[in-house]
């Protein structure tokens, strides 16, 4: 039970300071702009719930196609190679709005490529229609494929993703896995209900210092486990 709560509170709190700010959290905050947020939510939430089984099935398969050992000097690497960049983000001055930059660019090419696309004005008109709609259809519409295609991909290879894999060789993953999807449900409600808000709110210096802390850490306390 103390390992799954260990692991719980690890990938809660690794989550949460690794998202806040990330391109998929920006990314969910401008697509809740210009869709009904319940898709956009339920998209972007299916893709980080996939993401965050996807990789502690891989951290949990790794200790069985390596030794453990290895493993586990791996893991302590990756907790002090994301602290020290962590630390490296919280001193580029201009970290978070490159990636809100990035992202918006993105997507409005995107919108551009497709006018047909609900914009923020025609958001009452499609809550009304998709209201109507059958619950199951829901899941398949295009504004659900593209928050789940655009979070998933986005993720993929991500900061956040490699360290759940390390954690999850590393801790119990099925307490991983609960923290994790508690964390990332936490960030993509926050976005969605107003993202670009709160991202310009919260001091992004602070978080990328709490983050590169918290990983650094991490890797001492997986150091130390070592030579104990």
């Amino acid at each position: 039970m103390t390992s799954i709560v260990q692991g719980f509170s690890k990938s809660l709190a690794m989550t949460v300071l690794s998202e806040i700010g990330d391109k998929t959290f920006f990314a969910a905050a401008i697509l809740a702009m210009r869709h009904p947020r319940k898709l956009v939510l339920l998209g972007c939430l299916a893709a980080l719930i996939v993401m965050t089984i996807l990789s502690a099935v891989v951290g949990w398969a790794a200790p069985n196609l390596i030794s453990r050992k290895w493993t586990h000097h791996i893991t302590t690497l990756l907790f002090f190679g994301f602290g020290l960049w962590s630390l490296w983000d919280a001193f580029m001055e201009n970290g978070e709005a490159e990636e809100l930059a990035e992202v918006e660019a993105k997507l409005d090419a995107d919108w551009k490529a497709n006018p047909g696309t609900v914009k923020g004005g025609n958001k009452a008109d499609d809550d009304s229609k998709k209201e109507r709609r059958p619950f199951l259809t829901q899941f398949f519409s295009p504004i659900f494929l593209k928050a789940f295609s655009i979070t998933f991909f986005g993720e993929w290879g991500d900061k956040s993703q490699l360290a759940t894999i390390g954690l999850a060789a590393d801790e119990n993953p099925f307490g991983v896995v609960l923290g994790g999807i508690l964390g990332q449900a936490v960030c993509t409600t926050a976005a969605v209900l107003g993202g670009k808000s709160l991202a310009s709110q919260i001091s992004e210096k602070i978080v990328a210092l709490s983050g590169g802390v918290l990983f650094i850490v991490f890797g001492i306390q997986s150091l130390l486990s070592t030579e104990s």
